[in-house]
């Protein structure tokens, strides 16, 4: 007999991504903020006594716009190219049999607001609305293993590209009044190369991505992604 358990969200993230495309991937990036907001069911102040003393969380949650598209037994890392394939089971891909994620992240603050406790944090890779499952401190004489094997993935990604503003872009900027940190979050996702791993090579396509209220537009020219556009939304 089969034991099924029923998962409930028990908070949303509020983060800088709008859209899927442009997140970088378990990056651990210093200057991308987002809040954690509990559901009023569980905004209880002694819940989450205690919390702070901790450095970083693990943040359990769902990939909810993938939830309908069901599983793929195996799956093209970005690692590896987009080209050779593994185990899903051997990823971290969003499409799998029970579609979760996990992700460790740099507490910031845990206060009380209005909308209920809210959990600020540093370093995540979230779509805005993505539904939290849990919540768990970061134990580091456990959860870091030293002489653990990382496969594929042996190292954390690396900035592979430059970033520049072309001067459109920048009296964009200074026309909404956006703050040099909003800047640095830009060069800092813009650095890993947020484009199709296969989309590397003789590549004179426009993308655009939504970063907060924004739809930032961006080529790439060698090792260099210039910024052409950054226009409210």
């Amino acid at each position: 007999m089969t034991n099924i358990v029923s998962l409930h969200p028990i908070a949303t993230i509020h983060s800088c991504f709008k859209e899927k495309f442009g997140i970088p991937r378990q990056p651990g990036l210093t200057s991308i903020p987002a809040t954690i907001i509990i559901k009023p069911e569980y905004s209880q102040p002694e819940a989450f006594r205690k919390l702070e003393d901790f450095s970083h969380i693990w943040v359990i949650f769902q990939f909810h716009q993938t939830c309908e598209d069901g599983w793929k037994p195996t799956v093209r890392p970005p690692r590896l190219g987009g080209n050779k394939k593994v185990g899903v089971f051997a990823s971290r891909s969003m499409f799998r049999p029970n579609p979760v994620g996990l992700s460790v992240v740099e507490l910031i603050s845990v206060k009380s607001s209005a909308r209920g406790i809210e959990i600020d944090i540093l370093g995540g890779d979230f779509l805005d609305q993505t539904p939290v499952l849990d919540i768990k401190p970061y134990l580091p004489y456990v959860d870091a293993i030293p002489d653990a094997k990382g496969g594929y993935a042996i190292s954390s990604p690396e900035a592979k590209l430059k970033v520049e503003f072309k001067q459109n872009a920048i009296d964009q900027l200074t026309q909404y009044d956006q703050s040099e940190q909003y800047q640095q979050a830009l060069k800092e996702i813009l650095q890993l190369d947020p484009r199709p791993a296969y989309q590397t090579k003789n590549d004179n396509n426009e993308y655009a991505m939504r970063v907060y209220d924004y739809d930032v537009k961006w080529r790439v020219r060698g090792t260099t992604v210039y910024v052409t556009s950054i226009e409210h939304i």
